[in-house]
């Protein structure tokens, strides 16, 4: 009688479990195919996909409201059928007894709010000047706002969130993400907030979190050296630069005050075009002067380029910087006290020439 060697009986286990592990994957996949519910008479539910939507936000407001099972099946499914970047802002009557295709055909739709409103957030605004913009375009009270970024506690919790520390002036400053939005008539403050997180998760993304993690910094701290960054730079091409000096002086053990007249700015709650040796004596943990390190939290909405060069500072050795006063929006950079004194000088000339 033939009997089947050990190696021969373990290949065939091995090949049998395969086959098994297939199978319940291939069923996994396909059941998170099918939809949410067994009924295509589902009742139907409004959907609103905001303006600038990308598909991965697409797919976590569907799988949030209950419309579909999984949101990373419905993106890698909507890449398959050529559905991705062809998705549109719009309000939708959808249900979960639809299939993918059904959602995805309508979903390119782009049904236009009958009376929708679009309005832009700029890079560097504050929570207060996004309150004051929002406030004007009519859609919420700015105190009432003001009073909902100090705590916020509506679903979903966003893991950024809970990890924002005790001491900082408004719990959502920095994460209320600056992007042109479009947004239906009616929505309620908690919508539009909202909207500006997980526009934030979604451009925070792993490969965010995955750099911060190898720089040993939280994203809490990115986004607060990021929204240090936005506040200093005024053209594009320094911002690493400027952020090179930040995490060269949070590296450095001599030099451990940021020295940043942005966070006094954030005190007094205004620009200064220049500021006083009072001003710089304000009593604040967000005054870098005064305090070592990183203030509490973050002083404004960093953009997508703030943050990255957060993540991915110069390789330089600069600890000091100082605007030029030339009108070219550009700054002078140095390494010791006595270079930074002599372009301290310079920048003030150029002033008093303009």
């Amino acid at each position: 009688m033939f009997r089947a060697k050990p190696s021969h009986f373990f290949l065939v286990l091995i090949m049998a479990a395969f086959m098994i592990l297939s199978m319940l994957a291939y069923w996994r996949i396909t059941s998170l195919l099918l939809p949410v519910s067994s009924s295509t008479d589902d009742r139907l539910k409004e959907i609103n996909i905001p303006f600038n939507s990308s598909t991965a936000q697409v797919a976590a407001i569907l799988e949030q409201e209950g419309i579909i099972k999984s949101g990373l099946i419905f993106r890698f499914y909507a890449q398959y059928k050529g559905y991705d970047q062809k998705l549109q802002a719009g309000s939708y009557l959808l249900s979960s007894g639809m299939t993918l295709e059904e959602i995805l055909n309508k979903l390119q739709q782009g049904v236009v709010w009958e009376k929708g409103i679009r309005f832009t957030i700029p890079e560097g605004f504050t929570v207060e000047q996004i309150a004051a913009r929002l406030e004007k375009e009519g859609l919420v009270e700015k105190e009432a706002f003001l009073n909902m970024c100090l705590e916020y506690r509506q679903e979903p919790l966003f893991d950024f969130l809970e990890a924002v520390p005790a001491g900082v002036k408004y719990l959502l400053e920095g994460y209320l993400f600056p992007d042109t939005y479009e947004i239906r008539q009616g929505i309620t403050p908690e919508e539009i907030t909202g909207v500006m997180l997980r526009r934030f998760d979604e451009v925070f993304d792993e490969t965010f979190r995955l750099r911060a993690a190898e720089l040993g910094l939280s994203v809490h701290e990115v986004v607060t050296i990021a929204s240090l960054v936005e506040k200093e730079a005024r053209v594009p091409e320094e911002r690493p630069l400027i952020s090179a000096v930040f995490h060269n002086r949070l590296r450095s053990e001599s030099m451990p005050f940021l020295q940043s007249c942005a966070t006094v700015q954030y005190v007094l709650g205004e620009t200064r075009p220049v500021l006083t040796y009072q001003d710089l004596e304000i009593d604040s943990p967000y005054n870098t002067y005064l305090y070592p390190n990183l203030p509490p939290g973050p002083i404004a909405s960093p953009g997508r380029e703030a943050l990255e060069a957060a993540l991915y500072p110069a390789a330089v050795n600069y600890l000091y910087f100082v605007y030029k006063e030339d009108g070219s929006g550009e700054h002078y950079f140095s390494t010791t006290l006595q270079e930074h004194n002599f372009y301290k000088g310079l920048a003030q000339r150029n002033r008093q020439r303009r």
